[in-house]
């Protein structure tokens, strides 16, 4: 079983899910007619390209790219980070001021935008071992059959491969959570080689 979680990380972690459990109710009829303006979300995110890359420019070492995201991920996740429940130094104060419109809006738009495609050369033993892992370890059941997500769980394929290897490295060493611990428990005893196979597998996933 995964490792104890230490009471900080569980008060956070609880706070976490009522976040979560709130959005989600949010995220039935209401919230499918308050979505997000694409339009005025693309007006907000230029500081956040330079990092998160754009179109022809992929987003800078070891930072997700957004593009083609899930909406009500990216929603919940900057609700997370605005309000403290998830510790990223370098978005730490950048919402600041920003309101559940502002972030509906820059989640829009990012959803709309077709995913960004890295120019990493595929290594055919790495991504088969890696596809091996994931079916293994039922990526799918969450993320879905294209691992493009599903609502509130992240789209996986086409994502950095450096920033999903420190991902899984950091659920499998109880230093992340998100608002369940299933991935805790998911790469719980994986190795860092199965880690960046299967990081490997995901980022050149079509």
């Amino acid at each position: 079983m995964p490792g104890r979680i230490p009471a900080r990380r569980m008060d956070t972690l609880c706070r976490a899910v009522l976040f979560g459990a709130a959005l989600g109710l949010a995220s039935g009829a209401a919230y499918s007619q308050s979505r997000g303006d694409p339009a005025r979300g693309g007006a907000r995110v230029a500081a956040c390209d330079a990092c998160h890359g754009a179109a022809g420019r992929p987003s800078l070492p070891g930072t997700p790219t957004l593009a083609g995201q899930q909406e009500e991920y990216l929603v919940l996740q900057l609700i997370l980070l605005r309000e403290g429940l998830r510790d990223v130094p370098q978005m730490a104060g950048v919402l600041k001021g920003w309101q559940d419109r502002d972030l509906q809006d820059v989640a829009a738009h990012y959803g709309a935008r077709q995913p960004l495609r890295g120019g990493e050369k595929r290594d055919p033993q790495l991504f088969e071992r890696g596809a091996g892992l994931a079916k293994s370890k039922g990526c799918t059941s969450c993320h879905g059959d294209k691992l493009d997500g599903q609502q509130h769980v992240p789209r996986l394929a086409g994502q950095r491969e450096d920033y999903l290897a420190a991902s899984l490295t950091a659920y499998r060493d109880g230093k992340r959570t998100g608002v369940d611990t299933s991935m805790n428990a998911a790469v719980y005893g994986a190795t860092d080689a199965e880690i960046r196979a299967l990081a490997h597998y995901l980022a050149h996933r079509e």
